[in-house]
This record gives C-alpha cells, sequence and structure tokens, in this order.
C-alpha cells in the first residue's frame, strides 16, 4: 500500500490508518473523512510497513490495530515513538482488556479504542488525541478502573513493551525463529527474552504462561470477521 494522492492537502489532520482487514480500514477512512478536519493520508497493513510509511508521510495522527500479522501495533508504537518522540497515535483494536491498553500507552499511544465502541467515541478519541490529552472508550476506562481495584498481579506491571510483544507472538504460536526475524532480533536474544517474560510473570512452563495470559485477558482464541469490523463503525 501506498500514500495516497491526497496526502498534499493542505489545512487538514492527516491521519495513517493501521489494520491488517482491508474492509475495516475502508470503513473507517469513510467516517473519518466525513469530518472536514480530518484526512486519510496513508494505509498501512502491519507493523512494518506502519514504521516505514510513517517516516515518508510524517502523518499528525496514527490510528492502529493491535494483532496483525508479522510486527504488531505495540512494537510499532514503540518504534514510531523512538523514531518521533512527538508522534500521537490512538489504538483501535478488538482487544477489550487492560493489559493491551496499559502496554499501548507504555510503547507510546496516546489513546486506546475498541472496536466495539460506538463511531463517535473513535472521532472523539481522535480530536482528544490531537489535543494532546489521553483518550480512552468508555469500556476500557471501566475495565481499567477495575484491574487496579482487583490488584492482581498483571503482566502489565513487570513486563516491557518489547517483552509484551514477544509474548504476544508467543501466545500467537509463533516460533523463536520467527519472532527473531520479524523483530530483527537473534534467535538467542528471543529465547532469552522468553526465559526472563517466565520468571517475571512467576511460571515455569508454556502451559502455565498460557493459562497466565487467559486469566489475565491476553490470550486471544479467534479473530474477528472483516465485516464485523466495518458493522461497528459503519
Amino acid at each position: 500500500m501506498s500514500v495516497t494522492d491526497s496526502a498534499m492537502a493542505v489545512h487538514r489532520t492527516s491521519i495513517m490508518l493501521v489494520d491488517d482487514h482491508a474492509v475495516v480500514r475502508e470503513g473507517y477512512r469513510s467516517l473519518l473523512q466525513k469530518q472536514s478536519q480530518l484526512q486519510v493520508v496513508a494505509e498501512a497493513g502491519d507493523g512494518a510497513e506502519a514504521y516505514r510509511l510513517f517516516k515518508q508521510v510524517k502523518p499528525d495522527l496514527v490510528i492502529m490495530d493491535l494483532t496483525m500479522p508479522g510486527l504488531g501495533g505495540i512494537e510499532a508504537i514503540r518504534r514510531i515513538r523512538q523514531w518521533d518522540g512527538g508522534a500521537r497515535m490512538l489504538v483501535f483494536t478488538m482487544h477489550q482488556s487492560a493489559a493491551y491498553a496499559v502496554q499501548a500507552i507504555k510503547a507510546g499511544a496516546r489513546g486506546y479504542v475498541t472496536k466495539s465502541s460506538p463511531p463517535e467515541a473513535l472521532i472523539a478519541a481522535v480530536f482528544e488525541v490531537l489535543k494532546g490529552r489521553i483518550a480512552l472508550s468508555a469500556d476500557m476506562d471501566h475495565e481499567l478502573a477495575q484491574s487496579r481495584i482487583a490488584s492482581r498481579p498483571s503482566a502489565v506491571d513487570v513486563l516491557t513493551p518489547r517483552e509484551f510483544e514477544i509474548l504476544r507472538m508467543l501466545l500467537a504460536e509463533q516460533t523463536t525463529d520467527e519472532i527473531a526475524a520479524t523483530l530483527h532480533l537473534s534467535p538467542k536474544t528471543v529465547a532469552n527474552t522468553r526465559h526472563l517474560i517466565k520468571s517475571k510473570l512467576g511460571v515455569g512452563s508454556d502451559i502455565e504462561l498460557a493459562l497466565t495470559a487467559l486469566r489475565q485477558g491476553l490470550l486471544v482464541t479467534s479473530e474477528p470477521s472483516d465485516s464485523a469490523g466495518v458493522d461497528t463503525i459503519s
């Protein structure tokens, strides 16, 4: 995918959409561009492409999914923020998990909206993030409050965004070599990080790791269909 012809337009906030489902991108591109102040100037289908396009286009705002083939959203956010400390990024995802929200914000996102939210929640979050504020959809605001009240030990409290991304890839049954290739790390580094993750979470086996992830809402058993994503924002 490439920069759209409208990238040269002036007096409108430029936005890059990052989601691996083309029909979902089409749905929220249409939604966003109903706002006269907003213009989608680039789209990407994975985190690596998002990082490359961000450096090329330098959009005012990135709207980022989290779970994508290859490089995921949290690692892409971390890389973009390292390259541009002022980058404004808003997560738009199916994950209704406090762990994902906190890790995304730790990585550098300024907002988190779930795809089950009404369309106006995404629009409101866009303008909040553009004003430099943290924006959360109502369900995530509630989820974060509940997680803190429960005071349960959580992965979000002990893992770095890079470690969390490797955990996500392990839970997606990617091999050490696959993770190393995607993240441009050595297999030894990935293996060492895998051991560190288990140590931080207090587990001794892959089965215990999966059970811990399931209890903390990190393990996703299925992906939503493309049409489901459009229904929430059309």
